[in-house]
């Protein structure tokens, strides 16, 4: 029997990269599957193809870096399912500027509307049904910048990582004995269409050393299908090889900066 057979999940950031993968392997595991991100012939093309072989998905369209997005998608997979049993907060996205001393106000509130206040609003939001069912999984995927902060991830997105890591091991310390597990998984580099956002853009070369969205995706279903009875509370995953990242430490270092300023 599948794993997830009669549950539903909210998987955020579907259309692509971990998100994608997540949202496919819950698919195979009987998840009735809602995908959200911001681009929804992507997430049209992922939903048919789940479909097409044997899985259920829906796709909903939302923007969250706006507050009212996300209380759009809680409603959505809670009105049109009845409930919400597993929820991944995969979506996510960097500053282009990385550097503290420049980056500006908007970036900064931006990239924590995505990385942090949407999470608080989806967890919020399916915690009542959880609770009330005694049981339930969130599974946020967070970064390696929680805990090792720089130029690569940059000062708004590891804050913003940081911040989750905070927020899951709330929910986790609190909410445990009504059945609630709560999971952080912590990647280093995963080759996935956020690196194109880069101050300098990791080549095929770079890329070929990395994570696939696939290595996390197999994470967050093994969080999500243990035992009930069992929680992993934090996963920390990061490439075998390291590869040398002068170079884009560099240019991330002067990203931004006024002409003539170091």
């Amino acid at each position: 029997m599948k794993a997830l057979r009669g549950q539903v999940a909210i998987v955020t950031g579907g259309g692509s990269g971990i998100g994608r993968a997540a949202a496919e392997m819950l698919a195979a595991e009987g998840a009735q599957v809602v995908i959200a991100g911001r681009r929804p012939a992507l997430l049209d093309e992922v939903a048919r193809s789940i479909e097409q072989t044997g899985g259920r998905c829906a796709a909903f369209a939302a923007d969250l870096e706006r507050i009212a997005d996300s209380d759009r998608l809680a409603r959505f997979a809670l009105e049109r399912f009845g409930r919400v049993d597993v929820l991944v907060n995969n979506a996510g996205h960097s500053s282009k500027v990385r550097n503290i001393r420049y980056v500006a106000e908007p970036e900064w509130e931006s990239v924590l509307a995505v990385n942090l206040t949407a999470v608080y609003r989806l967890t919020q939001a399916v915690l009542p049904g959880m609770i009330q069912r005694g049981s339930g999984t969130i599974v946020t995927v967070s970064s390696l910048a929680a805990l090792r902060p720089g130029l690569i991830g940059g000062a708004p997105y590891g804050a913003a990582k940081a911040a989750q890591l905070n927020l899951m091991g709330h929910v986790h310390n609190v909410l445990r004995n009504k059945g609630i597990r709560a999971t952080t998984i912590m990647p280093a580099e995963v080759d996935t269409p956020i690196l194109d956002n880069r101050p300098f853009v990791p080549d095929s070369r770079a890329r070929s050393t990395m994570m696939q969205a696939e290595d996390v995706a197999r994470a967050i279903l093994f969080c999500v299908t243990l035992p009930p009875r069992t929680v992993i509370e934090e996963i920390v995953m990061s490439p075998t090889v390291l590869r040398d990242q002068s170079a884009d430490i560099e240019v991330a270092r002067r990203m931004g900066a006024p002409d003539g300023q170091d």
